[in-house]
């Protein structure tokens, strides 16, 4: 089959499209899916720097942790799909290939109006988005959410579910482009962030009567961790879900144990079966329905054939990307 391979750690040089071995022949509980289309994420970056290698059971040097395609294979103890279904889900590694196999309670029938590219943009964004706010974090009707970087897939994502479900939005972006785009998207207030953290606390106070933020999704880490901090409401909860501007910052004590806060860090690959298991299924009762209404919806920054996956690296890598880069399979 052919796969994007990882041929050494390094940029997008690395990068080549090689027809490899296909997956054998299913266990019991697997699925095989032919792919049709497979997002990009930061993940996939980190994993062809030689910084995120890929977890046991999965391709070592095959990327991809969420695609869309129609099932051709299914185990002896497989009784909720068939061959022919239209589905979407999540891997630990592999997806950016023609084939890939996974365990049948991690996938999710497509909505019928979202196509191949579409769906392939949703569920690593949408999944981590809706366990982060609502799982984790608890997000209620009418509470104030704050999210950084709220261009990015992630973002767009959390944006979209939040207001879903009654609470308002405040998002912040370091260009005006990003903001002016998530306009649409039903953020109460927005915020272009440059270099200063001062500005991010003005905004919040200025926004909740200087109450705080009840949630924080965080998707870029050190830079202004202490400025979302402060940024809390009593009793804030922050979501530590991206680390783009660096993974070590200063924590006052003082702050978290005066105002009751909680401070939860959160990834989805390195996850147990079990646990994945368990988001998925969550997805699918409680974001899968809103997607075929249209009451949210994926959204796409570019879209690119696997053979210009380097192209497709260099898009998300630039920070330039506003939602999810997607790679096309024929």
């Amino acid at each position: 089959m052919k796969a994007v391979t990882i041929v050494r750690p390094g940029g997008v040089e690395v990068l080549e499209v090689r027809e490899v071995a296909a997956p054998q022949e299913v266990s019991a509980d697997q699925v095989r899916v032919r792919v049709r289309a497979a997002a990009l994420n930061r993940a996939d970056l980190l994993q062809r720097a030689g910084r995120y290698p890929a977890p046991e059971g999965v391709p070592k040097d095959i990327p991809g942790l969420e695609f869309a395609g129609e099932i051709d294979q299914i185990g002896d103890a497989v009784r909720g799909w068939q061959p022919g279904q239209r589905v979407f889900g999540i891997t630990g590694g592999g997806a950016q290939a023609e084939q890939v196999v996974v365990s049948e309670n991690t996938l999710v029938e497509i909505p019928a109006d979202l196509d191949w590219v579409e769906a392939a943009a949703v569920p690593e964004a949408f999944i981590t988005a809706h366990d982060a706010l609502f799982t984790q974090a608890h997000l209620q009707m009418g509470e104030r959410l704050f999210i950084p970087a709220v261009g990015s897939g992630v973002g767009l994502a959390a944006a979209q579910l939040a207001r879903a479900a009654g609470a308002s939005v405040m998002g912040s972006s370091r260009t005006a482009d990003k903001l002016e785009r998530v306009r649409p998207y039903g953020l109460s207030a927005m915020l272009l962030v440059k270099d200063d953290p001062q500005l991010i606390l003005d905004a919040v106070r200025q926004w909740t009567s200087g109450k705080g933020v009840d949630v924080i999704l965080d998707l870029v880490g050190a830079a202004y961790f202490e400025a979302h901090l402060a940024a809390l409401a009593y009793r804030g909860r922050m979501m530590m879900v991206g680390t783009t501007s660096g993974n070590k910052a200063n924590l006052d004590f003082s702050i978290m144990m005066r105002r009751r806060l909680t401070v939860t860090g959160t990834v989805l690959r390195a996850r147990s079966a079990e646990e994945k298991a368990s988001a998925t299924r969550l997805f699918g009762a409680q974001v899968t329905p809103l997607l075929a209404s249209g009451a949210v919806r994926p959204v796409i920054d570019r879209t690119y054939k696997i053979e210009d996956v380097r192209e497709a690296h260099a898009r998300l890598e630039s920070n330039s990307s506003f939602g999810k880069v997607v790679l096309t399979i024929d």
